[in-house]
């Protein structure tokens, strides 16, 4: 792939909906402390007028593309990274916003780390209106991450065994090397732990994903995102359990037993749930609370109390 530019980096945006958030994220962009970026927007959605939206940027830097059929999430991720003319590539969440430095800070560990075929990066946590805000489980998950002076460097057995913890990448921070992914492309039998999914093959190829130390991402969580209507569903906890059995079945055929006992409790998904029916019940959401009190029971290898 050495045709793909290498001075430059492409933020793509995977749209499904929400063109008030969208236009937060493409204005994001346009404060980037350096202009060596080329947006790409892959509409995947219902919403008419997001081409005029796009268009009214009038930056040639911009490109706007509607999928000719709903690709789904994994899909139109792919197709992203597809589009993307350079090496190095972002898929910003339509929902999310990058602070100034994102660019200059990626595109500097792109020629720190020649070898690597991933960087992410911290992030401010911020709600619907943009305000800073507390998100206990995205503080919960900063103590996940593996304590190191500088970059974080993840790399084979010891990095998904890290991972199987607690999963502490921000997936819309992640930026690609796209000569190091070759046609490695997200699943998509995956809805919720696609990332997660994504990260562990390509370590467990022998790949490197670097983490920095740089705050150069804003996320945004609110009550419509696909991460909070997962979770509720418990399309979450079902993937991410589906998930670890798969990589605990990896270990074990490699011989790491210790990986795939750490895969295997599933302790992390355990100590969420619990989270989530403890907040449920201080809500008087008696009904969802119920619901991952007997998730939670399943998990734990406990026969059910009552029906579904």
């Amino acid at each position: 792939m050495n045709h793909l530019a290498t001075e430059h980096l492409t933020i793509a945006i995977p749209f499904f909906k929400g063109q008030a958030y969208l236009r937060l994220a493409i204005e994001s962009v346009l404060r980037q402390s350096l202009s060596e970026w080329l947006l790409v927007i892959c509409d995947d959605g219902p919403e008419p007028g997001t081409a005029e939206l796009v268009a009214s940027y009038a930056d040639s830097r911009i490109r706007y593309l509607k999928n000719e059929k709903n690709l789904g999430m994994a899909g139109n991720w792919n197709r992203c990274l597809d589009e993307a003319g350079t090496d190095l590539v972002d898929l910003l969440h339509n929902d999310d916003e990058l602070l100034p430095d994102y660019v200059e800070t990626m595109l500097r560990a792109g020629r720190e780390y020649p070898e690597a075929a991933a960087f992410f990066c911290s992030a401010r946590i911020i709600d619907a209106k943009g305000r800073e805000s507390f998100s206990f489980i995205d503080y919960a998950k900063s103590w996940l991450k593996p304590r190191v002076r500088g970059p974080l460097i993840l790399q084979g057995m010891p990095a998904v065994q890290s991972l199987m913890h607690g999963n502490f990448i921000l997936c819309p921070t992640v930026c690609y090397r796209k000569s190091r992914l070759g046609r490695e492309r997200f699943d998509s039998q995956w809805r919720f732990v696609l990332d997660l999914e994504f990260y562990t093959r390509q370590l467990l190829k022998g790949e490197t994903i670097v983490g920095l130390p740089e705050v150069a991402y804003a996320y945004r969580r609110h009550g419509e995102n696909a991460t909070e209507a997962y979770t509720e569903s418990l399309t979450r906890f079902e993937e991410e359990s589906q998930l670890h059995d798969q990589i605990a079945r990896q270990a074990r055929e490699r011989g790491w037993s210790e990986m795939a006992r750490i895969a295997a409790r599933k302790k992390v998904i355990r100590l969420h749930l619990l989270f989530r029916i403890a907040r449920d019940l201080s809500r008087m959401r008696f009904r969802h609370a119920l619901r991952k009190w007997r998730f939670l029971r399943a998990l734990l290898g406990e026969p059910k109390c009552c029906g579904a």
